[in-house]
């Protein structure tokens, strides 16, 4: 398994779970990249403010410069910024999400990275049923999906706590309705955050999802770095070994208490899991 950490770009979201932050986008590249490859990480997580910004933000020059992997690129400030949802009761704004995402898709590919599809699936409120909020999420994923295979590409969603959407909230139930769909080109980002809010038993949950499990957000109970909280690390690292996962485990953590030291938590957490390779599996 690969180690990222998160960098931020979106100034509205300075106070979310992202590591490093920057008073502008190019000072958070700046210095979440060069600490990213000090630390040992592998890739950085990036969260732009849109495509225009992930096009032009020199990211390209800062992974070469530093050696660095894009392990995924998120794209939560089309809700955040401009309240974009896939299950929006206005098609003309479920339409401008979808857009929003098929342009971040393009360039995310050119870098070699998928894009999440989190905070922009919404919910069912108001005139929205559920039925109806599932169908256009299903409409929205086949279309992205398809679209992210063109550029070579899988796409990433992300079941969310109850708190932050009412749609699909455990692993299980967004990995029967993938399959249900034959959306063969999505696969889940299981958050350990959201996880421990709304699973029985997480490391029970990422073996039924098998090969469904496509990023993994390597956060603690409590949404800081990993040994922060409850989370039982050795239990997760066991089941992902069990179902064959090889990608990235990707801090999207406060930066508590501080970035660096968030950041420095984070790579002896994953480090720490080397030590496990030898015990039995489930």
């Amino acid at each position: 398994m690969k180690s990222a950490v998160t960098v931020c770009l979106v100034s509205e979201a300075r106070q979310g779970p992202f590591v490093f932050h920057g008073t502008t986008a190019a000072e958070a590249l700046q210095v979440g990249c060069r600490r990213a490859a000090e630390l040992g990480f592998d890739a950085v997580e990036v969260f732009p403010t849109g495509p225009e910004q992930l096009a032009d933000c020199g990211l390209a020059g800062r992974l070469t410069e530093h050696g660095l992997g894009l392990a995924a690129v998120g794209s939560g400030a089309g809700w955040v910024r401009h309240k974009l949802s896939l299950t929006h009761a206005d098609e003309r704004i479920r339409t401008e999400a979808r857009d929003f995402i098929e342009l971040l898709i393009n360039v995310a590919a050119d870098l070699g990275a998928p894009v999440i599809i989190g905070s922009m699936q919404g919910r069912h409120e108001g005139d929205v049923s559920r039925a109806d909020a599932i169908e256009h999420l299903a409409a929205a994923l086949h279309h992205l999906g398809r679209h992210a295979a063109g550029r070579g590409q899988t796409l990433l969603y992300e079941p969310l706590n109850r708190y932050e959407t009412n749609l699909f909230t455990q692993v299980g139930d967004a990995a029967s309705f993938l399959r249900g769909q034959g959306l063969h080109n999505v696969k889940l980002l299981c958050d350990l955050f959201h996880m421990n809010i709304e699973e029985a038993d997480p490391a029970a949950a990422l073996v039924a999802c098998g090969d469904l499990v496509g990023h993994v957000h390597w956060a603690d109970s409590n949404r800081r770095p990993m040994g922060s909280g409850h989370t039982a690390s050795a239990s997760i690292a066991m089941a992902l070994r069990h179902i064959g996962y090889a990608g990235y485990l990707s801090a999207e953590v406060f930066p508590h208490p501080d970035a660096e030291t968030a950041a420095r938590m984070t790579i002896d957490s994953i480090r720490a899991l080397d030590s496990l390779a030898s015990c039995s599996t489930l």
